[in-house]
C-alpha cells in the first residue's frame, strides 16, 4: 500500500483528483493539507472536507497557509466559481477540519516513515516551501513529489504569456520548492491542455458512467468548462487530476530530466520556469518534467475512479 499526502487549494479540478486518490485501492492518504490558492482557505478547507466526506472516507484534512509568503493572496474564482466547485449548491460549510497546521503535518509525516511519502501537490506551494524551510532533512526523506505546476518545456502560461497559476501565485514558494534537492516531478499545465481535456465525446463518455461521483465530477466543473472553452479549449481541462495520474501510475509518462529555476519578482517572469534544454549552465537535472502522458490512460483511471 502506497502512502500519499496530498496538498490542495482545493477546487473544482482538485476535487477530481482527491477522489481518484481516496478511490484508488493500492494506495492510502494520510492526510491532505490545505493551502489558500483557487479559493480563500476557508472555502478550500471545507471543498477538501466535503469531497472526504463524498468518499466516505475519514481522511484528516489540515489547515495551512491563508497567503502566499511574500505577496498577497490571488485567487481563481472567476475559474472555478465563487465557491471553486462550480456555485452549484452544494454545502460547502459546517465541517470541522483536524488539530494541526499544514506545514507541520507535511514535517512530521515524511520524517516519520523516511523514504515512503510521496507528496502530491495540487495548488500553489506555500505548504511545501514552509515546511521544507522549517525542516530541510524532508529533501531526503520523501520518497517522491509530484506537483502540478509550471509550464514544461514550452508553455504556455494561463495566468500570463509566461506562467502557470500555482507557480504564480507564490513564485517564491515555487522557488524554493524547486531549489529544494526533493525528488520533484513536474506536472504542467502543457500536459493538461494536450491530454486532459474533456471534449464533448469525453463529457458524453463520462455522462453515461452515471454514478454519483460522476455526477459530482460534471457539477464541479461547470464553470472551469465555461472558461476554459472561452479560451478556446474543446472544454474544461483537468490539471490537478492528470497530475494525480501520473503520480498513481508515472510508468506510462514520458519524462526529461532537467535544471529548472522558477523566476520570482513582479514582472512578466513572475512564476515563470526556466529550463536548460541543451545544458548551456553546466547543472544537473533537479526536476523530472513530464512531456506527454497519454490520453486515452488518462481519461480510463478517471472514469475507473469515477465508477
Amino acid at each position: 500500500m502506497r502512502r500519499f499526502l496530498i496538498d490542495t487549494d482545493t477546487a473544482s479540478d482538485d476535487a477530481v483528483a482527491i477522489v481518484m486518490a481516496l478511490r484508488h485501492p493500492g494506495v492510502h492518504v494520510e492526510a491532505l493539507t490545505i493551502v489558500a490558492g483557487n479559493v480563500g482557505l476557508e472555502q478550500a478547507v471545507q471543498n477538501a472536507l466535503y469531497v472526504v466526506e463524498l468518499c466516505g472516507e475519514q481522511t484528516p484534512v489540515y489547515v495551512g497557509a491563508a497567503k502566499p509568503l511574500m505577496r498577497p493572496l490571488e485567487m481563481a474564482t472567476e475559474v472555478h466559481g465563487e465557491d471553486g466547485m462550480g456555485d452549484c449548491g452544494m454545502l460547502l460549510h459546517g465541517r470541522a477540519p483536524a488539530e494541526g497546521r499544514g506545514a507541520d503535518v507535511i514535517v512530521d509525516t515524511i520524517l516519520a516513515s523516511p523514504g515512503e511519502i510521496t507528496v502530491v501537490a495540487l495548488g500553489p506551494l506555500t505548504n511545501l516551501a514552509t515546511a521544507y524551510l522549517r525542516a530541510p532533512e524532508i529533501a531526503d526523506a520523501v520518497q517522491r513529489v509530484v506537483v502540478m505546476g509550471g509550464t514544461g518545456l514550452h508553455g504556455p502560461g494561463n495566468v500570463s504569456a509566461m506562467a502557470e497559476f500555482n507557480f504564480w501565485a507564490d513564485a517564491e514558494a515555487a522557488a524554493i520548492v524547486t531549489a529544494s534537492g526533493m525528488p520533484l516531478e513536474y506536472v504542467g499545465w502543457d500536459i493538461s491542455i494536450t491530454s486532459a481535456v474533456v471534449t464533448q465525446d469525453r463529457f458524453h463518455e463520462r455522462e453515461a458512467i452515471g454514478t454519483p461521483l460522476a455526477v459530482f465530477a460534471r457539477d464541479v466543473s461547470q464553470v472551469v468548462r465555461h472558461f476554459a472553452m472561452s479560451i478556446g479549449l474543446e472544454g474544461d481541462d483537468l490539471p490537478d487530476p492528470i497530475a494525480m495520474a501520473h503520480a498513481l501510475d508515472p510508468s506510462v509518462a514520458t519524462m526529461v530530466s532537467s535544471p529548472v529555476e522558477v523566476m520570482v519578482g513582479d514582472g512578466p517572469q513572475r512564476g515563470a520556469m526556466s529550463v536548460d534544454q541543451i545544458g548551456i549552465t553546466g547543472l544537473p537535472g533537479n526536476v523530472d518534467i513530464v512531456t506527454h502522458y497519454p490520453s486515452d490512460h488518462f481519461f480510463s483511471m478517471l472514469f475507473h475512479a469515477l465508477r
